[in-house]
């Protein structure tokens, strides 16, 4: 009776972990940009601060680039992303009610807006490849390597609270680069 509880604690406790696919990691990476951008639009987020959570999707989107690199996430594996990825969304919540303040009609923040906007824009891209078949796992865990370069650009580009126009337009031209091999991946499928 103890080790049949036991077992169903187990199974209990994984089943999120399993159930998490290529999809669904994609998916919160989409939410937790969606969630920084709003942040900026409605200046409960500085620019300085979307630098800082953009550096954390960084490091999420690397880890998942290297697990998807032979096409299966471990449950070790979607568990260390799913721990990343809540507490990527700790950090966004908090950040959003910590009293600090952006502007959001300031360019720098105009400009960080428009570069977090493109990361979901790609990352639905990615989505809609994993969903419609096109993209394999492996192809997924290349382009999320390329986004989390994109997400580190952003990161730099805001480390000061600021983002001057050659540092978007390093910025566009990383996120141009990531459209093309996003539009290959799913031509050459």
């Amino acid at each position: 009776m103890k080790q049949l509880t036991m077992m169903a604690l187990l199974v209990a406790v994984s089943v999120p972990v399993f159930a998490q696919t290529a999809a669904s990691e994609t998916q919160r990476d989409i939410n937790q940009q969606q969630r920084i951008e709003s942040g900026l639009q409605s200046g409960q987020l500085s620019t300085g601060e979307a630098g800082k959570l953009e550096r954390q999707e960084s490091r999420i989107d690397k880890v998942q680039s290297n697990a998807l690199k032979n096409g299966n996430l471990s449950p070790a594996e979607k568990a260390r992303i799913n721990r990343m990825q809540n507490k990527a969304s700790s950090e966004i919540a908090a950040d959003k009610h910590n009293g600090v303040s952006g502007n959001p009609n300031s360019v720098s923040s105009q400009r960080m807006q428009a570069d977090v906007q493109r990361n979901v824009n790609q990352e639905q891209r990615i989505d809609n490849g994993i969903k419609s078949g096109v993209l394999s796992k492996q192809q997924v865990g290349k382009l999320q390597g390329g986004e989390a370069r994109v997400d580190h650009i952003e990161a730099k580009a805001a480390r000061n609270g600021h983002v001057n126009a050659n540092e978007q337009r390093r910025v566009k031209n990383a996120q141009g680069r990531m459209s093309g091999r996003i539009h290959h991946a799913k031509v050459t499928g």
